[in-house]
């Protein structure tokens, strides 16, 4: 039969028109292309000999005077089609184990040939064979091994065209060649163009680092660690390194190179700084300008040196600038205070700091005698002091009168030592001023020095201090102090010290005492001090000590019987007030915990400050890195031991910080420590600290050594009872709990963010999307853009981007689904958009197989629209803990509908047609394990596993309760062709 018959010579107009044989610019290394290799293909077909039948063959077309070549076969009219093309031996390289397979081809539409429709098929089988040598033309279907089915997106009429894009991976490659094969079972098709290829991650710089083209990794390994090199003039304080997907793409960068000192980094290289500039320290940054009064005139200089006359301080960083010394301070003027015996030196700072803050001032005093000068001593005192002044002012006592004083302030800074004697002058200012006191020196104190019965002995000081040769005279007044003052009898005396003896007083009497000092010429009167003074009683002068020490010894007896007293009643007040074993349930340590409230560390100004409230410290030392488990956003994740002192070792999970990061990404990675910090509880993942204080920060929690919640069940699919998934989801609830408590939502609860210890101990972690909730219990958190997880996420949380408590229920009741469904994806393969529209229309996800009835209707109501009917926390852990009191309440299993609840098709192949094989059929329902199984028992055909008991399934070695139920239930919907497709078809 023709192909296509009439329309064939729009399709290569059509693949013209939209250049399906563009190549794809990514980096990608082509082992095959169909199209390059124009007529010389060479593939060969099979069976041979066909006879009057027709196989696959090579069609020819010519446009624009190009020449293309398609494979093509249409035996639509004849049953048990089964022909081959296969291609050349393809060479593999040595490294690349994963293969693409990238397809063009278009298909008949089955409808469009009369009478054919029964027996034309609208599917063919991609194989493979793995070989170490080229066989030739030796060819036996046993040596291959299935791929895919292959079929089409959309399939072509008699007045329309549709060309097919599909790319299919060929994973655990290990010999040195391989060939494909393409397998047609009674389909009409042409196959424009085949193209094998495996990705690479091209070779880079990044960071300064250099990366050599690395073939990406299969799907067992994920990541593939690479090393890379600095570029000249650039180092790294450890090996750079970093990640090669699967998909050929660089991930995570670990050790960044820098440019070396006096190095800049210029378009991924190192170039020396230009004159006039430098850097100091291997870094990220640019050069820098020479800083003020520094130059330099060389290629990458590391530092600038000083100008002539400026200098750099001990203390000033080599990479600042240089300073010069102060000038002379200005307007030095002195002032003096006659009435207080002192005088007062100002004066304006330099005019010229020489580009210092740091000035500071000392005073100098000369005491000169005709023209004779001597440092005045230590006598003259200085109000604050002397030296190191840092106020452009000092006040200067005890100075002699009638003298000539001069004073030199100096201006001082970090430099003015290094600048040396030449340079000392212009920094001085000087005054000279004579002193001559007019008026008598004043009086300041008056003290009693002794004292009797009828005598006192009293002294008083001056200022300022009288030279010797002045003739200073002192007038002394007193009179009793209780006197009548209209006939009070004043004595008066005349003296020439400032001490006096007075006798002939009064005993335990009290006398006023005034003294005034003259002048010279005894007519001018300084200022007056006055002082009372009282004379001892008659008798033994020791008396009043007798008296006084009497009173204290009483005074200490009376303190020593009180305090005795309150002490033996505090304690017998405390003896009633022990607790009595009845009171202990009153008192437990949960009611007497105080109610802690989650405090955002947003809210923090500065967020270094939070992280220092809520986390501990951890020194480096302490921390050793054993294993890489991940690679994170910020850096690598390490598996390692935590050894502080006085503790034991733990095992934990080290999240690390990759350097050259910002300052926002340290703070963004060291929010979610923040957060952690405040939280104890058993199920909510433990922070053991940070080290922030050090070059490379991280973040320490202890290790679960199960890791993510989704991971562990679809590793153990089928062999968790389901009462050892109900604890598992009572350990989630009651953290979540915990959170609720401290009015906290989490945002985005998932298995992925549980994770699971040795003891099957499930804890909350990966608080990267929480935020806290307002005090008002229905309070709200209103995010301002982002991704949401949809699965996972309440109706109003993704409408109107409002989370609370009650969307958290909501995700908690998908994460009991995914717990009781082993981990299966919550919807599906449906899309996003179709989960949302889903779940407006009132849709939920069915019961999984074996779920209990009680745990579905708590999934249920978890799912409710209304969110203030939705069950809190505390009612969760309550019911969850009523179930695993009860253990007979789970055996009564939720209804399951396998065409509802099992990802189909399941129960036919991709084209909506029967399985034609039990392999295709085990690989459809992700069984594929059990392919040797089936063959061994001799059940090879689809109609032998119709007829199968769960017995029979059992006798092949199907022993796993979730494995043997998936399987069973497959059979149940193979047996009803009339529901072999999914209700999200429909």
């Amino acid at each position: 039969m023709d192909f296509f018959g009439g329309i064939r010579r729009y399709l290569f107009s059509y693949v013209l028109l939209n250049g399906i044989f563009i190549t794809i610019q990514t980096k990608e290394e082509v082992l095959l292309d169909m199209r390059a290799s124009g007529d010389e293909l060479g593939w060969l077909t099979w069976p041979l000999d066909q006879g009057e039948k027709t196989g696959w063959e090579v069609v020819q077309r010519t446009l624009n005077g190009s020449q293309f070549y398609t494979y093509s076969i249409c035996n639509v009219e004849e049953r048990e089609q089964d022909n081959w093309l296969r291609t050349t031996f393809i060479q593999r390289h040595p490294l690349a184990s994963r293969v693409f397979v990238e397809l063009k081809f278009i298909v008949r539409d089955c409808n469009s040939f009369d009478g054919a429709s029964l027996i034309c098929k609208e599917t063919f089988n991609l194989y493979t064979s793995e070989s170490d040598a080229d066989v030739g033309t030796t060819f036996r279907k046993s040596q291959f091994k299935k791929v895919a089915t292959i079929a089409p997106d959309e399939i072509t009429g008699k007045n329309e065209m549709h060309i097919n894009t599909e790319t299919r991976v060929v994973d655990g490659l290990s010999r040195k060649g391989f060939y494909l094969a393409f397998q047609d079972i009674g389909a009409c098709i042409a196959l424009l163009s085949v193209r094998v290829f495996y990705k690479t991650c091209p070779g880079t710089v990044q960071n300064l680092a250099t990366f050599p083209e690395t073939v990406a990794g299969a799907e067992n390994q994920p990541l593939t660690e690479v090393s890379g090199v600095c570029v000249d003039n650039a180092a790294s304080e450890e090996l750079p390194r970093i990640y090669c997907t699967e998909e050929g793409k660089w991930a995570v960068q670990v050790g960044q190179c820098q440019c070396k000192p006096g190095y800049e980094e210029v378009k991924d290289t190192c170039q020396e700084c230009r004159p006039g500039s430098f850097k100091a320290e291997a870094s990220s940054d640019a050069c820098e300008p020479c800083p003020a009064n520094t130059d330099t005139l060389e290629h990458g200089a590391v530092l600038c040196a000083c100008k002539d006359g400026f200098f750099r301080a001990p203390t000033d960083p080599s990479t600042g600038p240089c300073s010069g010394p102060p000038s002379a301070p200005r307007d030095l003027s002195a002032v003096p205070q006659p009435s207080v015996g002192r005088l007062i030196l100002s004066w304006t700072p330099p005019e010229d700091t020489g580009g210092r803050n740091d000035i500071t001032y000392s005073v100098e005093c000369q005491r000169c005698d005709g023209v004779v000068c001597h440092p005045c001593g230590e006598r003259v005192r200085y109000e604050p002091a002397s030296m190191k002044l840092t106020e452009a002012r000092v006040s200067v006592s005890e100075l002699e009168a009638h003298l000539n004083y001069t004073f030199i302030v100096e201006a001082h800074s970090g430099v003015s030592q290094l600048a040396g004697e030449a340079q000392r002058p212009p920094s001085r200012s000087n005054v000279t001023i004579f002193l001559h006191y007019t008026d008598p020196p004043q009086i300041t104190t008056m003290r009693l020095v002794g004292r009797t019965s009828t005598s006192l002995a009293l002294s008083w000081d001056v200022s300022p201090r009288p030279r010797p040769q002045l003739n200073i005279r002192y007038k002394l007044t007193y009179h009793k102090k209780d006197d009548n003052l209209d006939k009070t009898t004043y004595t008066v005396l005349t003296l020439d010290k400032n001490s006096a003896q007075i006798k002939d007083l009064a005993p335990g009497t009290a006398y006023l005492f005034r003294v005034q000092a003259l002048g010279s010429d005894d007519n001018s009167e300084g200022s007056r001090m006055e002082e009372h003074f009282e004379t001892l009683t008659e008798g033994n002068p020791s008396q009043n000590y007798t008296v006084l020490l009497v009173a204290a010894v009483l005074v200490a007896m009376m303190l020593i019987v009180v305090s005795a007293v309150l002490f033996f009643r505090r304690r017998k007040r405390n003896s009633h007030t022990r607790q009595g074993p009845e009171d202990t349930y009153f008192s437990t340590p949960e009611q007497l915990k105080p109610l802690k409230t989650y405090v955002d560390p947003h809210t923090y100004e500065d967020p270094n400050v939070a992280v220092l409230k809520f986390a501990t410290e951890i020194h480096p030392s302490h921390i050793t890195k054993q294993k890489v488990i991940g690679a994170g956003e910020f850096g690598e994740v390490y598996r390692g031991i935590l050894k502080a002192p006085g503790r034991k070792e733990v095992a934990v999970a080290i999240k690390t910080l990759k350097p050259g990061y910002t300052e926002k990404q340290r703070q963004d990675f060291l929010s979610e420590a923040s957060i952690m910090g405040q939280f104890s509880h058993q199920n909510i993942i433990r922070l053991e600290g940070v080290v922030t204080k050090f070059k490379h920060a991280m973040i320490v929690t202890e290790y679960m050594e199960n890791g993510a919640l989704d991971r562990y069940l679809r590793d153990h699919d089928g062999e968790i009872s389901s009462f050892q998934l109900v604890g598992m989801l009572r350990g989630i609830a009651a953290g979540m709990k915990y959170l609720s408590d401290m009015s906290y939502v989490h945002r985005d609860l998932a298995a992925r963010n549980i994770l699971v210890n040795n003891n099957m101990e499930c804890k909350v972690s990966d608080f990267g999307l929480s935020r806290v909730l307002e005090d008002d219990p229905e309070g709200t958190y209103t995010t301002s853009g982002g991704k949401i997880p949809i699965r996972w996420t309440a109706p109003e949380a993704i409408a109107y981007r409002k989370f609370t408590s009650a969307s958290d229920v909501w995700s908690f009741g998908i994460v009991m689904w995914e717990v009781m469904a082993f981990g299966e994806r919550p919807y599906w393969d449906m899309s996003n958009h179709e989960v949302m529209k889903a779940i407006n229309e009132a849709f939920r996800l069915p019961a999984p197989m074996d779920c209990p009835s009680a745990v579905y209707q708590l999934m249920l109501q978890c799912w409710l629209q209304d969110r203030a009917k939705r069950p809190r926390f505390g009612d969760i852990v309550s019911l969850l803990d009523k179930l695993l009191r009860s253990p007979e309440s789970l055996k009564t299993i939720a209804d399951f509908d396998p065409r509802v609840s099992i990802r189909l098709p399941s129960t036919s192949g991709s084209d909506g047609s029967p399985f034609r094989s039990v392999s295709e059929w085990l690989e459809s329902i992700k069984m594929s394990q059990y392919s040797e199984n089936f063959t061994c028992a001799g059940i090879v055909t689809m109609e032998q596993v119709l007829q199968m008991k769960t017995e029979d399934i059992k006798n092949i070695g199907v022993r796993l309760p979730g494995h043997l139920k998936r399987i069973a239930y497959s059979i149940l919907g193979l047996k009803d062709q009339t529901s072999t497709l999914s209700v999200f078809a429909v």
